[in-house]
């Protein structure tokens, strides 16, 4: 376990303290040794006064951390009252809250809590410092990049080979990449495309179908000159067994980021002698190199273009981005993507830096996401024990697994940078990259596995923290309870619209896909933060032995590396990395 903040503080020891004024010459020994007498209490008096001050220091810092009197709260415009009282009573957990989590059970453990505490000193003595310059920019050429998918360059698909089926699986963030795969095979096999229809998930635990997500007309319309598409499979084709005819596709059918030839190959034929194939599951079935260059821009026009949130999603996410941003008096190209006609609806006229910057941090350390890492979070027994229950019970083939498999040590696994970031190793990121203590925070994903304990690291040292649950009155959260999708959506706007986005995990499909919005978007100018886990798990395995000036120059450095501007490198995903020619144009230099 990580040693307490108090253990940083350097004690000089009782023999040194004797020794420093030297060895006496003998005819002054006695008089000497009485006066030493009376001098030594002095000086332990002095140093004992000295570390009682530093000790008095550290408490006062952190009870004024810990004190949501003393917290600057995030200034929230034309908040409803509820939602409003919900913030002033920070939900994100001070130490008092912390003692009676959990109802009875044992708090979960903070890692690194002597670097926290180096951390909660260094935001105090750089608030009245400037920040980095290039904190909320990304570099000069990204602006050489702008969205261009929206122009098509054939004719249009008149689908006569059959109807397309896919039944989606996976929260919102799988079924956004299926959907857009499935409209870019109608295309291939010249097929119709059937609205697609999404799979329940006893992990997301939503009953959302398309409609109750995305606008359904404007998909049908927007994509009406690339390919054809139909709400349901014509009445004499809704009668067939699909399976028993061999019009069934599941994902064992068709190998992971299959090519575009293996769809003509194998697809084709069967879409042809029964007139509909149903794709059930269909994830990352579609490569994204090689690729014909038109289909790989119709992909990109499908997710940047033809997928808008519905009216319900998008007017909640303009209450959120206008609580979040206070006064905008011309809404962004991206926030008229994702809000439409909601965009600039309510905000406030007024001049631009009325506004209020914002990062969003998306945290992913929900219980799933924990347990499948087979990571260890410094919880002891009764984590690992919590977490296999949780694996037996969700993720049953890891569990037969590790029964027949030496699976990698969970230290080894840390040190690889394939454990997901708690919310004490986020925190520490961002408060070396130079964010201020005061900086607005929106923290998006679902419960953190550890709840207000857990999040009580990063809640201290940013206090002007919110999500949605805090920013939205009870009433404007009603018709999203239980639909985790739903959800999502709005987590998805607020992040997209940040001022800044820090992921945590780069592999998390929410953090790609909000990426290459910001990316698509942004002209240059919505960075997102992108850790390299590996190397941030080097530095962060040294937090015992580690001053806070060097941690601090090691993570900047490695940010700063990540933010390079490049061409989207070959096979890498598109909805991540939109930043080639087949999805954007580049202005010459």
């Amino acid at each position: 376990m990580p040693e307490a903040a108090a253990a940083a503080l350097p004690l000089l020891p009782s023999s040194q303290v004797g020794a420093a004024a030297g060895s006496p010459a003998p005819y002054a020994l006695r008089g000497r040794r009485r006066r030493r007498g009376w001098r030594r209490p002095r000086g332990l008096v002095g140093w004992g006064a000295l570390v009682a001050f530093f000790f008095v220091m550290n408490w006062w810092m952190f009870s004024r951390l810990q004190d949501p009197a003393a917290r600057p709260h995030f200034r929230l415009r034309r908040h409803p009252p509820r939602a409003a009282a919900a913030v002033a009573n920070a939900s994100l957990s001070t130490l008092e809250e912390v003692g009676g989590a959990g109802k009875g059970k044992r708090p979960h453990q903070v890692m690194l809590t002597r670097l926290l505490a180096l951390a909660a000193h260094a935001l105090a003595e750089a608030e009245n410092r400037p920040e980095p310059k290039d904190l909320w920019k990304e570099p000069i050429n990204a602006t050489m990049w702008h969205p261009c998918s929206n122009k098509r360059a054939w004719k249009e698909s008149e689908g006569t080979n059959g109807y397309i089926m896919i039944s989606a699986n996976g929260g919102i963030n799988q079924q956004r990449v299926a959907i857009c795969n499935a409209v870019t095979i109608s295309r291939l096999l010249n097929s119709t495309l059937v609205i697609p229809k999404f799979l329940y998930s006893n992990v997301w635990l939503d009953k959302s179908q398309f409609g109750d997500i995305y606008q359904e007309d404007y998909f049908i319309n927007y994509l009406k000159s690339d390919i054809r598409i139909v709400k349901e499979l014509p009445v004499e084709l809704q009668s067939l067994d699909l399976e028993a005819i061999g019009s069934l596709v599941n994902d064992t059918d068709v190998m992971k980021e299959a090519k575009p030839s293996l769809y003509v190959k194998k697809i084709l034929p069967i879409l042809l002698k029964n007139r509909v194939v149903h794709f059930v599951g269909f994830g990352n079935r579609l490569s994204f190199d090689p690729i014909p260059f038109e289909l790989q821009r119709l992909r990109c026009r499908c997710n940047f273009h033809a997928l808008r949130f519905v009216h319900k999603i998008q007017e909640t996410g303009a209450l959120l981005v206008e609580r979040l941003h206070g006064r905008r008096p011309h809404p962004s190209p991206l926030e008229h993507n994702l809000l439409g006609n909601f965009a600039g609806k309510s905000v406030l006229k007024g001049n631009k830096n009325d506004a209020s910057k914002y990062l969003a941090v998306h945290l992913r350390f929900e219980i799933d996401m924990v347990a499948y890492s087979m990571c260890y979070f410094g919880g002891g027994k009764d984590e690992e024990e919590e977490l296999e229950m949780y694996r037996q019970v969700h993720f049953p083939a890891l569990t037969e697994l590790r029964k027949t498999t030496m699976l990698p040590s969970a230290a080894f696994l840390r040190s690889e940078g394939k454990c997901p970031l708690a919310p004490e190793e986020a925190v520490l990121m961002l408060a070396a990259i130079g964010f201020k203590r005061s900086t607005n925070v929106y923290v998006a994903g679902a419960e953190i596995y550890g709840g207000r304990h857990r999040m009580a690291a990063i809640s201290r040292l940013y206090p002007s923290l919110v999500s949605k649950e805090t920013l939205l009155s009870p009433s404007e959260l009603e018709p999203f309870r239980n639909f985790s999708s739903q959800l999502a959506a709005l987590d998805f706007i607020a992040c997209a619209a940040a001022d800044a986005f820090a992921m945590t995990d780069p592999g998390s499909q929410f953090s790609s896909l909000v990426q290459g919005y910001r990316m698509y978007y942004g002209g240059g100018d919505l960075p997102t933060i992108r850790p390299n886990k590996r190397r941030l798990a080097s530095i962060l395995l040294k937090n015992a032995t580690m001053e806070w000036n060097e941690f601090e120059t090691r993570v900047k450095k490695l940010i700063q590396q990540t933010k390079q501007v490049h061409e989207r490198p070959v096979a890498r995903s598109i909805f991540r990395h939109p930043r080639c020619l087949d999805c954007m144009c580049r202005a010459e230099s």
